[in-house]
Parts: structure tokens; C-alpha cells; sequence
């Protein structure tokens, strides 16, 4: 966060609540079927004023080891250098660097995703779903986000040749978030 967002009057700070969010994966197998997975550690926090998703600012930490698909032999080899080399980069990163084309209920974030110590420009294109109160009296926003990077931008290279043809794992990864967040500075 900037120190002029910062000092924004109105400007509100939500963190994100992993037990009412997913951030979750999709990936071609075999080139006919998709396997789809998750992270289940993270942390983060939005910054927003109210009604102006202009001034959206995200900031998330993932656990690279919480991946998971359901199946642990595989998860334990996506853990592994082959993939996201979870022992030496323990944390994949997101911060945005501003909104574009925001309105009332959509937008596209523009942000810095790493993954292995590398660091790319992604846009993400998401959708504000609302605000309310939750029966706690904490003030939540929900969101929804989406976007495609090409895993070996990230050095995640690793592949087999199948004997039919083609390649085991797609180069294309679809990422889709569902974040809700609960206000941290009441």
C-alpha cells in the first residue's frame, strides 16, 4: 500500500477469511480432461474505499506446500522442484499495482503474482459481489476473481511426452478466486 493510499480517509482494510474463500486451480491433463486443485493455507488483506472499486488495492501470501488436488502422491510431486519447489519457495505472492477499467461490479486488477522466485505482471478479472454485516457484527466483502498464466513463464517446466501424442500436464493454468474478507479496522 502506498503511503498516499494510506492516509485516504475512508479507505478501508479487510482480511481475507480462508474459511469463506478458495483460490483454486485448473490445469489441462493428458490434453482431453482438466485436474483441478487448491491452496489450503493463505493470508491477505484488501484495501478498498467504499463504493469506488478504483481504489482496490490486494496483497496475498500462499503457502506452496497446501497445494492440493486429492490425491497426495501427486500433490507431493507438485511440491517438489518440478513444480513449485515448495521447500526452497515457500510462499507464492500476489500485490497489485492498480485497478483498470473498474465500475460499480467489475474490474480488472493488475498485479505481481510470483511463483518460484519469479515475478510476472497478471491482470485479474474480477467481480465485487457486495458488502453486509455478518452476525457478529463484522462488516465483509465478497469477490470473485479470475485469470490464465502460462506455468513455465514461472520456470515450472517440468512435462512428460505421452506415448500417444502431446504432452501429460498443459502448459495453461486457469486461476479462480473466491474471496470474502472481513473488515480489520473497526
Amino acid at each position: 500500500m502506498t503511503e498516499q493510499t494510506a492516509v485516504l480517509e475512508g479507505t478501508a482494510t479487510y482480511d481475507i477469511d480462508p474459511a469463506h474463500s478458495e483460490v483454486g486451480f485448473t490445469v489441462r491433463h493428458m490434453g482431453f480432461s482438466k485436474v483441478r486443485g487448491r491452496f489450503e493455507r493463505y493470508s491477505g488483506q484488501i484495501r478498498l474505499q467504499p463504493d469506488t472499486l478504483s481504489s482496490l488495492e490486494v496483497e496475498v501470501d500462499i503457502e506452496a506446500a497446501s497445494i492440493s488436488t486429492d490425491e497426495e502422491k501427486r500433490d507431493e510431486h507438485l511440491r517438489t522442484n518440478d513444480f513449485l519447489d515448495a521447500q526452497n519457495h515457500e510462499t507464492i505472492t500476489f500485490k497489485s499495482t492498480g485497478p483498470r477499467d473498474a465500475n460499480a461490479h467489475t474490474f480488472e486488477l493488475e498485479g505481481d503474482l510470483t511463483i518460484r522466485g519469479v515475478t510476472k505482471a497478471i491482470v485479474l478479472e474480477g467481480t465485487y459481489l457486495g458488502e453486509g454485516t455478518d452476525p457478529w457484527g463484522g462488516s465483509r466483502v465478497g469477490f470473485e476473481a479470475s485469470t490464465v498464466i502460462n506455468r513455465k513463464d514461472f520456470g515450472v517446466n517440468w512435462n512428460t511426452v505421452l506415448e500417444s501424442g502431446g504432452f501429460l500436464v498443459g502448459e495453461n493454468v486457469e486461476i479462480e478466486l473466491n474471496v470474502q474478507a472481513v473488515r480489520s479496522d473497526d
